[in-house]
């Protein structure tokens, strides 16, 4: 949770949609500020993960941010029958959008998977797209070949998802893996193991911070679903949205140390869907803000170019 004088809990509603239970994050417009902003969060995320990003985003407008389904605490689709496909949860956020703006013009931005699912909502309804005056992807991606992970780790990761997105295998996984005292061995013997780079979003702390960040990972490994979570990896490891053209300009924040996307993959896959792409690059220690971090320590994330953009009326 960010260290601010605003909790999330202040701001968030419930949220009913097709017979599934979340919460949507409501900020309301500084005073003089007519700009309505909608922000979706990414993979392995929740509305408290992102608050500091949404505060800062708040000083240009009113902020919306919902839960998706199977994240952050909300019913996965599971609940209804159906499953977490990318072309559900583009359903799912086109309903969120007509019920929140009917029709009205707002900002639509977008963390990773967050843009992803945004692409093909737009892809599956252009008409959207005419409310939208900015669309702003952070770190967002759009092709499985974005991904820069070797042939070895990329199939080692796509079958072990395929495998753990079943039910049997999903359940054990929720009720036998992701348990806070497994997840905290995790992240002591098996992080540092995994993943060498020295700044991660665990590492390059002191103690005391490094146990809060290791406490909020418990809690975000035990409030998404996890058959949700690895269904959703296993479909962003086969994803193509090439193919299908939308009728607006994206502007896209490229991490440069984004350990996770080759810039220049996801930069050919956008313009080959976009109508026009604007490349705002921007320095940042990894792939996303802080778990638990400040509107002042996310504000890196969003460059002068993009707070230009939502400044203007």
């Amino acid at each position: 949770m960010a260290k601010t004088g605003k909790k999330p809990a202040d701001y968030i509603q419930p949220l009913y949609i097709n017979g599934l239970h979340g919460r949507l994050l409501r900020l309301p417009p500084p005073k003089g500020k007519k700009r309505e902003i909608m922000y979706i969060y990414g993979h392995h995320s929740s509305i408290e993960r992102n608050f500091g990003l949404a505060l800062y985003l708040n000083r240009y407008g009113g902020v919306t941010a919902p839960d998706l389904p199977g994240f952050g605490g909300m019913d996965p689709f599971y609940k209804i029958g159906e499953k977490p496909t990318l072309d559900n949860l583009a359903d799912y956020l086109a309903t969120v959008i007509k019920l929140r703006y009917r029709g009205r013009r707002f900002s639509l931005t977008g963390l990773s998977l967050g843009f992803t699912i945004i692409t093909r909502m737009l892809q599956k309804y252009p008409q959207i797209a005419k409310q939208i005056d900015y669309l702003v992807s952070f770190a967002g991606f759009a092709h499985k070949d974005d991904f820069k992970y070797k042939p070895r780790t990329y199939w080692f990761f796509r079958g072990l998802t395929w495998l753990c997105s079943h039910r049997l295998t999903g359940t054990f996984v929720k009720y036998f893996l992701f348990r806070g005292p497994q997840i905290r061995l995790a992240y002591a013997m098996l992080e540092p193991l995994l993943i060498k780079e020295a700044n991660t979003k665990i590492r390059g702390v002191d103690e005391g911070e490094r146990k809060k960040r290791i406490d909020f990972e418990v809690y975000l490994w035990k409030c998404n679903d996890p058959r949700t979570y690895v269904s959703v990896a296993h479909a962003m490891l086969r994803l193509n949205l090439s193919g299908q053209h939308i009728d607006k300009k994206v502007y896209h924040v490229a991490i440069s140390t984004d350990r996770y996307f080759n810039n220049v993959r996801v930069e050919q896959h956008m313009r080959a869907i976009y109508k026009d792409f604007h490349l705002v690059k921007t320095k940042m220690p990894a792939h996303a803000p802080s778990i638990i971090a400040t509107a002042e320590e996310a504000a890196p994330f969003v460059p002068s170019h993009i707070r230009r953009l939502l400044s203007k009326d």
